[in-house]
């Protein structure tokens, strides 16, 4: 056994012996959720020094299957990670699976990052494509290294936060970035970071897109996004480390070697990017801004995730009403900070009789009683999991463990 491993056995069969439970005081600490009479427990165990997991559940009688969806009976089952910096040994960070483009379970993601427990994060593309499901939709950094653009859907919510500092940002983030050739000084705009680039439907039977006159994308695909960049029509230029040209294709998809990267064109910018990049080496330029248009900076401590709502802002709720599926009740994952700087990490479990799950309303009503002055809801559904090494800690819907594109996990200090 690793001593790591030893390490997490060890807080793993502490928290059997610390075990608390006890009775949710009406009118205070319960979840505001359902009628106002169901009974409600919680149980908190420590898993290390400041970091804490509390079990909640809400109601004793489980749902007819017909009223999952409208039952103010619940029951409501939420599992509630808590860290607080001021005791807590170790570092909270995003983390993702072999590469970018693919999937992983939470528990190899925790395992991978020898992290002692950790919870699904970010909106990913999923089933939308068979090639790449792990691509964010959104923000994505990890290890200081932006891999995945803020989307500009005004639904997106993004997380920021630095493991050195403990400084957590919630907020829709501003992204643009720019190839410069350092010798021509010409500049093209980057559409995106590390995501196939659209073919445009005007275009998508031109094998040879430097003839298309349609706007295209310009991608910066990394040598993390996959085991070989994008493949399709378009224009391919691959830099080494220095950011000087190494090849030029016309046609995408390659293995890149380890420090190259590429630049990938579809539709008009295939032929910009062939005029301007075929020879010599390139600049490239990223800017990173908050809400109030201040920049956000990246270091290797960073790590950034992206949900759908922010739930609560400044201490207030600010969840939008709306309809539809997100809206419903659906298994959530909520992260957030508390008043004094703790950090939580809640799941919800959802669409069964034994939790019902909560609607956009509910999970910000959750998540305010819970103290978060800022929070925001990452991705639900049958990717709601928090797990440790060993395994989920919750029960996830459907037919077990999802896959997912990327995760939160607390990695603690040897």
């Amino acid at each position: 056994m690793t001593r790591f491993r030893a390490l997490a056995a060890a807080a793993l069969s502490t928290i059997a012996a610390i075990t608390v439970v006890a009775p949710a005081r009406a009118g205070t600490d319960h979840l505001p959720i359902g009628d106002a009479d169901l009974p409600e427990t919680r149980t908190t165990s420590t898993l290390a020094p400041g970091v804490t997991v509390t079990s909640i559940v809400r109601g004793d009688t489980p749902a007819d299957p017909d009223e999952i969806n409208t039952t103010p009976r619940g029951p409501w089952v939420v599992k509630v990670l808590t860290i607080d910096p001021k005791r807590a040994r170790g570092r909270l960070l995003s983390t993702y699976g072999p590469d970018i483009a693919r999937t992983e379970k939470p528990t190899e993601l925790v395992r991978r990052a020898k992290a002692l427990i950790g919870v699904n994060a970010s909106f990913y593309t999923f089933s939308a494509s068979k090639d790449y499901p792990g691509d964010p939709v959104g923000l994505g950094i990890y290890g200081g290294v932006l891999h995945s653009e803020p989307t500009t859907d005004p639904t997106e919510s993004d997380l920021v936060y630095d493991s050195a500092s403990g400084r957590m940002l919630i907020g829709h983030l501003r992204w643009s970035a720019t190839v410069t050739h350092r010798d021509s000084h010409r500049r093209l705009a980057l559409t995106a970071v590390d995501h196939p680039p659209v073919v445009p439907d005007a275009c998508s039977t031109l094998p040879d897109q430097t003839h298309c006159t349609t706007d295209g994308d310009l991608v910066r695909i990394s040598n993390r996004f996959g085991s070989s960049t994008p493949k399709g029509a378009g224009v391919e230029v691959v830099l080494d480390s220095r950011g000087c040209v190494v090849r030029t294709a016309s046609t995408r998809g390659t293995a890149l070697a380890k420090g190259q990267s590429s630049l990938q064109a579809t539709g008009s910018d295939a032929k910009e990017l062939k005029d301007v990049v075929s020879h010599g080496c390139v600049s490239v330029t990223q800017d990173l801004r908050d809400e109030r248009g201040e920049r956000v900076p990246l270091s290797g401590n960073v790590s950034g995730v992206n949900g759908r709502f922010q739930l609560t802002a400044g201490g207030k709720i600010v969840v939008p009403s709306g309809s539809g599926p997100l809206f419903g009740r659906n298994p959530r994952t909520i992260a957030g900070k508390t008043d004094d700087g703790k950090t939580v990490l809640a799941v919800l479990d959802g669409r069964q009789t034994t939790s019902v799950g909560t609607t956009t309303d509910e999970t910000a009503a959750v998540a305010h009683s819970l103290g978060l002055v800022d929070s925001m809801n990452l991705d639900g559904g049958g990717s709601a999991t928090m797990a440790t090494q060993d395994g989920p800690l919750n029960h996830p819907a459907g037919s077990g463990e999802r896959a997912v594109g990327d995760a939160l996990v607390w990695i603690p200090r040897p």
